[in-house]
């Protein structure tokens, strides 16, 4: 069965997360990135001249550690002729509790948009933040970034930046021209001004159009008044809401769009904010009047086997887990739903419950969702929102079309 979109990121979450707890000893844990375009060969060769270059490392443990790192991480890359569309990430290291019994472990991912650089680098922790910055955890945002002669039209997903179009005009450019001439010469630079404002929107439109208006919104920004003149001139789709309007120094892919967005960090960070306070608020209004809600695990799979929910929403640091459990002793076989880590138990007749089978029950309610059409909301556990939904429902609701 071939796996959806939704569950292939929350499982690239879940590594992350584990990814994130781990801590080497030394500078032991190796993390490598590898573009789309990139040679598997150039990269294996790259990786054993580091490899030669470890020899250098004082503490034999150490030293030993990386090199059986990357020797793990040869091996895998051998296992593809090409990396995959969106080149690939390998995380490769010692992740043993004890330095005396080295437990080295190698991760992977490919993530859900391309990997622009090749990198490798060997240290205490992995290198996360280039594939964090691809998630989109915060939605897709329209970005404007204009003044009276060149506007440049993209897309930010999560913290990427991807330019979508680019709109050239001399509309803005004066003449000096007297009598009659002059009023010509004006009549046509302000049609030309016109013209250049619905080029930009036609452009702005046929980029949401594109996403299917699944975008969040539109930023603007630019030097001078043009960027306050073009949203006054309604030449954007009704469907598009301009969500700022900010003054720059540039217009450039590089300084103008970061000044941008240096400018509207804030406002991005409110409309997450925004959109999960909305959600939980509904929920807790539910909960309150009795009403159309259901929350944890057995509830709201019980809704979604009956076709009930209209919204399954889960916490992004939600563990839950079913898990089969069987007596090594008497044999005695019981199931449980477990919330956060999954450990063997003592069983009343003394001998140990061993772990027979452990299912992730997100991944299960995500497949019954997607199975039914029904909408899916993660929410993050660094916001009030996400800790409340985590700590005081469990990690996982439903909000129902009835009860």
């Amino acid at each position: 069965m071939c796996m959806s979109d939704t569950i292939k990121e929350y499982e690239m979450k879940k590594t992350l997360k584990r990814l994130r707890s781990i801590r080497g000893y030394g500078t032991e844990l190796i993390s490598i990135y590898v573009p789309p375009n990139f040679q598997i060969s150039e990269e294996v060769n790259k990786l054993k001249d580091e490899k030669s270059q470890s020899g250098n490392i004082k503490s034999k443990t150490t030293r030993q550690n990386v090199q059986n790192a990357i020797e793990k991480i040869v091996q895998y890359l051998k296992l593809y002729n090409k990396p995959p569309k969106n080149g690939i990430a390998v995380f490769c290291g010692n992740v043993s509790k004890m330095q005396d019994k080295p437990d080295i472990r190698l991760f992977s991912i490919e993530p859900p948009e391309a990997i622009r650089a090749n990198i490798y680098r060997c240290d205490s922790s992995f290198l996360l933040s280039p594939i964090e910055a691809l998630f989109d955890t915060a939605g897709m945002y329209g970005i404007l970034i204009m003044d009276g002669r060149d506007a440049i039209i993209g897309i930010l997903k999560g913290s990427q930046f991807f330019t979508e179009k680019k709109v050239h005009s001399f509309a803005h450019q004066k003449v000096n021209k007297g009598g009659q001439s002059q009023a010509r010469f004006e009549r046509i630079r302000v049609d030309s001004i016109e013209h250049y404002y619905q080029s930009v929107g036609d452009a702005v439109n046929a980029v949401f159009e594109k996403y299917e208006f699944k975008v969040n919104g539109l930023i603007v920004g630019g030097p001078g008044p043009t960027k306050e003149n073009f949203v006054k001139s309604k030449n954007l789709n009704y469907q598009i809401k301009v969500l700022g309007v900010f003054d720059t120094g540039y217009t450039d892919e590089n300084v103008g769009v970061k000044e941008l967005l240096d400018h509207a960090k804030d406002l991005l960070s409110e409309q997450k904010v925004i959109k999960e306070q909305k959600l939980i608020g509904r929920m807790k209004g539910e909960i309150a009047k009795n009403g159309n809600v259901a929350t944890g695990y057995q509830n709201v799979k019980s809704a979604l086997e009956n076709g009930k929910v209209e919204t399954l929403i889960i916490s992004e640091d939600a563990e839950i887990h079913k898990v089969r459990y069987k007596c090594n002793t008497c044999g005695q076989e019981a199931e449980r739903v477990v919330q956060g880590d999954v450990v063997e138990e003592r069983h009343s007749c003394g001998g140990y419950l061993q772990i027979v089978s452990d299912v992730d029950v997100v991944e299960e309610v995500v497949e019954i969702a997607e199975r039914s059409g029904v909408a899916i909301q993660f929410i993050s556990a660094d916001s009030e929102y996400g800790k409340e939904l985590l700590l005081g429902f469990g990690g996982i609701a439903a909000l129902l079309k009835y009860k």
